[in-house]
């Protein structure tokens, strides 16, 4: 499976194939285990060892949002598969909620489920509605804080790119 990696402004092209790792079509000797009951890995890379904390971010959206801390040093990192990378390149963007008004579909594909009900008060962040296009989920976020207004699709219902998900009042940011 191919990963794309971004730490910071730069993108890595991660492909793994059963125990073999290329890094930007380097192939790298790659060994990762967790520390059981702990957010730690233990990651080899080549002759290198490091101990790795990792945890999971919240609002991502299309891909997978990650705060690695070793020796001492913090990045943040993002981790799309190539399916979700094809939906980006074609959507043109995240699957990602609109930041007032209506969220719409960003592509075409297949409700699975909605999160929230009318009246629901929710933070920024929350999930809204889950959307599966190309055998991937694609969760869309509010992008803040506010009160849904009306949901406009039911779980089973077949989306069109644009079409009216979620309708939200935005109380802030």
């Amino acid at each position: 499976m191919k990963y794309f990696v971004q730490v910071g402004p730069r993108t890595y092209e991660v492909d793994v194939t059963g125990e073999r790792v290329h890094v930007d079509g380097e192939l790298i000797e790659a060994h990762l285990g967790a520390v059981p009951g702990t957010p730690l890995h233990h990651l080899l890379l080549g002759a290198a060892s490091w101990t790795v904390a990792a945890e999971p971010l919240e609002g991502a959206s299309g891909g997978a949002r990650w705060v690695l801390s070793a020796v001492g040093e913090r990045r943040e990192v993002t981790v799309v598969d190539e399916r979700a990378k094809q939906i980006q390149d074609v959507t043109g963007r995240r699957a990602a909620a609109a930041t007032s008004g209506v969220v719409r579909a960003p592509m075409p594909g297949l409700v699975v489920r909605i999160e929230v009900q009318v009246g629901d008060r929710i933070g920024k962040g929350a999930g809204l509605v889950v959307v599966e296009a190309m055998k991937m989920e694609n969760e869309l976020r509010a992008a803040g804080a506010g009160v849904v207004t009306a949901v406009h699709v039911a779980p089973g219902a077949a989306v069109e790119k644009g079409a009216p998900l979620v309708t939200l009042q935005l109380t802030g940011p």
